[in-house]
């Protein structure tokens, strides 16, 4: 529909109200509230109408407020107790100052209306490359007690360091690209970092676009809080019962609790494993074995576990060279690896740390190895206070087992 006929046929302009889930409670917390249009045809939305920048901003406001004015209507006689999401165009909320909905909000006083049951949804897209303009004006607006939420973070890159100066009070990641996808695991360190980034600023992480059990799962092991999309509860013309996800959350939540658990079983079983087998390799050792001569001893007795093993002191400097498997399976040595450091490896100090004082190894989370460009795992263990051992685990090996990857 044109925009002039919208205008001109406001009446027909229905706000729609997506649940909010929290995962503590399973209740619903909050609606986002989307832009329908009924026409002839039936019920569509018209939220690209909203973003339009070449309407001009008094019309774009005015619908705004329609809008707004429709869903707070609702809301207010209902006796919610949840919070309104709305979604606004961050370059027209700047220009008018926030004037046109803080008035808009101020009109609901009578009915005990709290500013902190509002969150204006922006998207990151348009906020990066102004940040230090509105970092200030982000601050005015949730002195109001209006709450903050950065939308479709990370969907063009990732600008944690951005996000963090705005201090927003809840983030939100859509999950659609695990149907695109054929490597998902690159966007769980993203949006680990996410989750960790939320904790520290004191921000929620919240995940939309979640339409299948497997990106419930996802949702739920990245740290989501709050979760929003049509496998849960699709959008209504109406507020629907607080409850209504808390049965299906519950199982769903059970589901994901015993697999996690037989991954963490799994984990644990082999760090045991490889403690003794390794405990068995290093009665073998002679006190004048060269670092050389350890690795491949240990290489040819862990043979079914490894496809690489070296040694490193406690700075993360590498004092042998690798123990590689060839393409013929057998063991060679490389000699390029000595002396290359690796303590800026994530985890790399904490893990000497903790294996001087465990006197044990350690298995690393999976990670994607530079030089096979494959997922793997590496195993650390402790030969003395100032000598470690590390064992590179292949793809195949965690692929066979249930529970590694």
């Amino acid at each position: 529909m044109d925009p002039l006929d919208v205008m001109m046929n406001k009446q027909l302009i229905r706000p729609y109200f997506q649940p909010i889930i929290s995962a503590d409670k399973q209740l619903v917390v909050g609606y986002d509230v989307l832009a329908k249009l009924e026409t002839d045809e039936g019920v569509k939305g018209f939220d690209d109408l909203l973003e339009d920048k070449s309407i001009p901003d008094e019309y774009r406001l005015e619908l705004n407020e329609y809008l707004q004015r429709g869903a707070l209507d609702v809301f207010v006689t209902t006796d919610q107790t949840s919070t309104l999401f709305f979604a606004y165009d961050i370059e027209l909320l700047y220009k008018d100052n926030a004037e046109t909905f803080i008035r808009c909000l101020e009109s609901y006083q009578q009915y005990d209306l709290n500013h902190h049951q509002i969150v204006l949804k922006l998207k990151e897209s348009e906020i990066v490359e102004r940040i230090s303009e509105y970092k200030h004006f982000f601050a005015y607006i949730q002195s109001t007690g209006i709450r903050i939420a950065i939308d479709e973070v990370g969907k063009t890159g990732s600008y944690l360091d951005r996000i963090a100066m705005l201090k927003p009070n809840i983030v939100k990641v859509n999950v659609a690209f695990l149907d695109e996808d054929a490597l998902p695991h690159l966007y769980r360190e993203v949006h680990h970092s996410l989750s960790m980034l939320s904790r520290k600023i004191g921000a929620t992480l919240l995940f939309d676009g979640i339409t299948n059990f497997n990106q419930l799962n996802y949702a739920w092991r990245n740290g989501g809080r709050y979760y929003q999309g049509s496998y849960l509860q699709g959008e209504k013309a109406d507020f629907v019962e607080a409850d209504c996800c808390k049965e299906k959350m519950q199982k769903e939540f059970q589901h994901f609790i015993v697999y996690e658990r037989k991954k963490m079983e799994a984990q644990l079983a082999l760090t045991n494993e490889l403690n003794q087998q390794l405990k068995q390799v290093m009665k073998m050792m002679n006190p004048e074995d060269t670092y050389d001569e350890m690795i491949m001893k240990v290489a040819k007795e862990c043979d079914g576990y490894a496809f690489r093993v070296y040694l490193c002191n406690a700075e993360g400097f590498q004092q042998s060279s690798n123990a590689e498997k060839n393409a013929e399976k057998s063991w060679v040595l490389r000699e390029e690896g000595r002396f290359k450091n690796w303590s800026w490896r994530p985890y790399f100090l904490e893990n000497i740390v903790r294996m001087n004082i465990e006197k044990r190894g350690f298995l690393s989370d999976l990670y994607t190895d530079i030089d096979r460009d494959e997922r793997i795992r590496t195993y650390s263990y402790p030969i003395s206070e100032d000598l470690y051992l590390f064992l590179d685990i292949p793809y195949d090996y965690l692929f066979e087992q249930e529970g590694l990857l």
